[in-house]
């Protein structure tokens, strides 16, 4: 699918109508960009090549998820590879700038906020740096072209440093219970598997596929698979260390065939205590430091939104509502949230209230941007688009509905009309 894009005939004021349109597009792009950005955090690389196959002792694939379970690995350093392939279209700023609004950083943020930063993970090839020691000491550097970029939590303190524009964001940590496990890297291969895990119910197959090595260490494979037909998803891979069960690599792969949506593995990795130097940090000389409470406020006010509170996991498919059941009034006054099917054809609806996405010559220049970023369906429902990425699908209906999920195209619509 082509970027919309202007010719050399072009005028002024038709560029600045072709950018008012790409402007009002964000608002039916941002559902379907922030579904393909949750789903990239389920896990995040091009597979590690495996050097060998070790000759581990014989295990059952329930006796590999308690090992997982009972993983408490409190101190590790090591390499981290990301590769996200969503198959988002090419949006070229508008796709950055929705990415960043999707984090919460917006106009008047700080290029060091984790928030808006790490979004960068969600699509492309990243080289991570990471350290722990225990759940208040963790670091996660992101590795750029004559840059770096930081996030330290170290107590009671939580850093962001970007070197290229030499600016700091200083925040506090959460102090719940589980204070720490909010402010982990969230790029490590064991909360993409947790998360995936959550999801095994009786529509999953769930095996043992073996053994390989990753990062010089011996590992099983651990995967898991829809039992269900329709489903974008094809497998899931874990390669979870044979000696602290903590999982060393997680791979996607879709059912469409072709290289992993996401893969997340060690290049190497150490379970040695880190130096405590490792988590000081101190603002550089001349560094512009933004404050945790004054970025929100500059965020609120440039957007003119009330003041937002820090997002959850933004992919949590254990914490997916049954189905059928109704959330109630959502954000913005969208009608209640339902769920419609099971496990991993299960498919999330609501009612936007509004009139659907703008379309073809009556849409004028909208109706032809976005018919460029999605496809035209027809059922009994009536009409509507349907926005794809290689693992998420939704569908927006010309009455304002919208319909996504882990499935074909062929399963929303089917959806679709079934709630006709």
């Amino acid at each position: 699918m082509a970027p919309y894009a202007s010719d050399d005939s072009t005028t002024a004021g038709e560029v600045d109508e072709q950018r008012s349109g790409r402007r009002k597009a964000a608002r039916y792009i941002v559902p379907v960009t922030v579904v393909g950005v949750a789903a990239a955090t389920i896990g995040l690389v091009p597979a590690l090549a495996d050097s060998g196959d070790p000759d581990l002792p014989k295990i059952t694939a329930q006796q590999l998820i308690e090992k997982i379970a009972k993983s408490d690995v409190q101190q590790l350093s090591g390499t981290v590879r990301i590769s996200t392939d969503l198959g988002l279209p090419n949006l070229g700023g508008l796709e950055s700038g929705l990415l960043s609004g999707a984090a919460g950083q917006g106009e008047g943020g700080s290029s060091a906020d984790p928030t808006a930063k790490l979004t960068e993970l969600a699509s492309g090839t990243h080289t991570l740096r990471v350290a722990a020691d225990g759940p208040d000491k963790q670091k996660l550097s992101l590795l750029e072209n004559a840059a770096e970029y930081s996030v330290i939590h170290n107590g009671k303190d939580v850093w962001g440093y970007d070197s290229k524009s030499n600016e700091v964001y200083h925040g506090t940590s959460s102090k719940s219970p589980e204070h720490g496990k909010d402010q982990q890297p969230p790029a490590m291969p064991k909360d993409f598997a947790e998360e995936a895990l959550k999801a095994v119910d009786d529509t999953t197959s769930v095996t043992v596929d073996g053994t390989a090595q990753v990062a010089g260490r011996d590992a099983y494979k651990l995967v898991v698979e829809p039992k269900q037909s329709g489903s974008t998803v094809g497998a899931i891979t874990v390669a979870v260390d044979a000696q602290t069960g903590m999982p060393l690599k997680f791979t996607l792969t879709p059912a469409g065939g072709g290289p992993a949506v996401v893969d997340a593995g060690f290049t190497k990795v150490s379970f040695a205590k880190p130096a405590a130097s490792t988590f000081d940090f101190t603002p550089p000389k001349g560094a512009k430091v933004t404050e945790e409470k004054d970025a929100g406020k500059a965020r609120d006010e440039a957007s003119g939104e009330t003041p937002r509170k820090a997002p959850g996991k933004p992919f949590d498919l254990g914490a997916a509502p049954k189905a059928g059941k109704d959330s109630g009034k959502g954000a913005d006054g969208l009608d209640g949230m339902k769920t419609i099917g099971e496990g991993w054809t299960a498919i999330a609806t609501f009612d936007t209230g509004g009139e659907g996405v703008p379309s073809g010559k009556a849409g004028g220049e909208l109706g032809g941007f976005m018919d460029s970023l999605g496809d035209k369906v027809h059922g009994t429902f009536g009409s509507g688009t349907v926005f794809s990425t290689r693992l998420v699908n939704a569908l927006v209906t010309d009455d304002g509905k919208v319909y996504a999920g882990l499935v074909t195209k062929d399963a929303l619509v089917k959806a679709a009309d079934a709630g006709k």
